[in-house]
């Protein structure tokens, strides 16, 4: 990793990424769970990365940054959402002027939904035993 860095850190569900860009010329470091990963095998899906790399679309900054990325928890989906917040995150440390355009577009808003616990005397959250009158 380079000598300076900006830093963000996102998180969606039970998925945490923290997000370190340097300059660069665009290379992808991805680390899920400790193991290294190719980003782009890892992300199935174009939509996926496509949803990941959204904030460098958004602000034009998608060739002039190397990423280092450490994700834990989570499925692909909670994980590459909240590595799209990191990454926004991160830019707003490199240039607070984007902090604007990210805003707008929703990219620097955490996403409160989490999974609903269990209740006793339920099969899941909200799912009850079948009735029946007779």
């Amino acid at each position: 990793m380079a000598e300076k860095y900006y830093y963000g850190t996102g998180r969606r569900k039970t998925a945490t990424a923290r997000v370190f860009l340097s300059p660069g010329t665009g290379k992808i470091k991805l680390f899920v769970n400790n193991k290294e990963r190719n980003f782009d095998e890892y992300f199935p899906s174009e939509t996926i990365r496509n949803r990941a790399k959204t904030p460098f679309y958004v602000t034009q900054t998608l060739e002039k940054f190397d990423m280092y990325v450490t994700v834990k928890g989570g499925g692909v989906s909670a994980q590459a959402d909240a590595i799209r917040l990191g990454i926004a995150r991160a830019l707003v440390q490199y240039n607070s002027e984007l902090a604007r355009t990210l805003k707008e577009k929703g990219l620097l808003t955490r996403d409160p939904r989490e999974k609903e616990r269990r209740k006793y005397g339920l099969h899941k959250a909200r799912k009850a035993h079948q009735y029946h009158k007779r």
